[in-house]
């Protein structure tokens, strides 16, 4: 999304809390990139989550009073930016962080930290959710990634929202006519995305599943995984295409913000088999592009795969849904609501 948003907007710096060039890619390689006090601090680039208490200081050193408009892309801090009375903040809103409103108790639960930081933790959570409400006040206008998320600006910030949903690359991705075997996930393996449900599901079943992606359930999957299940951990963009087009359907268990793989598995022509929450409720089209399950539980899965008949979806179907949110209508729909009169800019 910052990436495309960049090359609407060649000639505009991008601030951030803390920048790594390797890890983005390069991506912003020739960029103005302006970071925060926290940039020089040790640690933070491989351990961010250890400075939440910073960051709020931190995104508040920025200055912009040199510009007419700046838009914050936030899942956390960035909507705490403070600038004049008459430059136009607009803040790209992610999510409300889960870790503050509705997802605390799991922060706690799913990260070993010891027992006395344990004990600190409420009262730090506490201190950042006065933070984050009293920074909500400061961005003029709102945009969401998604209804969902439209509806959690609404309860947690009392803000109204419009709707622009993120870019899909649509072209790095194809269709084609001779389908593998084999189900696919995608994502990091994180607690979540509960991927562990579907091990088990096709621990159960015996049917093939390839997993795609890194992160710290990694090993405990593995152990639990029996031989129809292949971990094939970080792969390049071009072997995730193919994968993706070789497939019979993209599962996918987890409840998302909006959520760029289902598409993904659209734009390869490949039906989504989804839990029923979050984005994918907005961008699967239920019997036409996939099917939903109702719970986060392998007998509500088993069930979503008993019905599951991949010659019922059309890959071109599938296709033309994922283009509806291609990058060319990113684009066009960012510069309209930018320049359009009611922004007053």
């Amino acid at each position: 999304m910052l990436q495309v948003m960049s090359a609407i907007f060649p000639e505009a710096p991008i601030y951030t809390l803390i920048y790594d060039a390797e890890l983005t890619g390069h991506v912003f390689d020739g960029r103005t990139v302006k970071t925060s006090f926290l940039q020089k601090l040790p640690l933070t680039k491989n351990h961010h989550r250890l400075f939440p208490l910073l960051m709020p200081l931190a995104i508040e050193q920025f200055d912009f009073s040199e510009y007419d408009l700046v838009i914050s892309i936030s899942a956390s801090f960035a909507k705490g930016i403070i600038t004049k009375s008459n430059t136009k903040h607009i803040c790209y809103c992610l999510t409300p962080p889960r870790f503050l409103w509705d997802e605390s108790q799991k922060l706690v639960d799913e990260f070993n930290f010891p027992k006395p930081i344990k004990t600190l933790i409420p009262l730090f959570i506490s201190y950042l959710r006065i933070w984050d409400r009293e920074a909500s006040l400061r961005p003029d206008e709102y945009w969401s990634i998604s209804s969902f998320i439209k509806e959690r600006v609404k309860k947690y910030y009392g803000q109204e929202s419009s709707i622009i949903y993120p870019p899909v690359n649509v072209n790095n991705f194809s269709v084609s006519d001779n389908p593998g075997d084999y189900f696919l996930m995608v994502g990091r393996l994180v607690p979540y995305k509960k991927f562990d449900i579907a091990v088990n599901v096709f621990n159960e079943l015996g049917l093939p599943l390839k997993i795609v992606g890194g992160g710290p359930e990694m090993a405990k999957l593995k152990r639990k995984a029996t031989h129809n299940i292949e971990f094939l951990g970080l792969v390049t963009d071009s072997a995730l295409a193919e994968l993706y087009s070789a497939s019979k359907a993209l599962i996918f268990p987890q409840e998302e913000d909006f959520g760029i793989v289902p598409l993904e598995a659209m734009a390869s022509g490949k039906p989504v088999i989804a839990y029923r929450s979050g984005g994918a409720t907005e961008t699967v089209i239920e019997g036409k592009t996939g099917l939903f399950f109702d719970k986060q539980d392998e007998k509500s899965l088993i069930e979503a795969l008993q019905n599951f008949q991949d010659s019922q979806f059309d890959p071109y179907e599938c296709r033309k849904q994922a283009e509806k949110f291609d990058i060319s209508i990113f684009k066009d729909t960012l510069v309209n609501k930018i320049y359009s009169r009611r922004l007053n800019i």
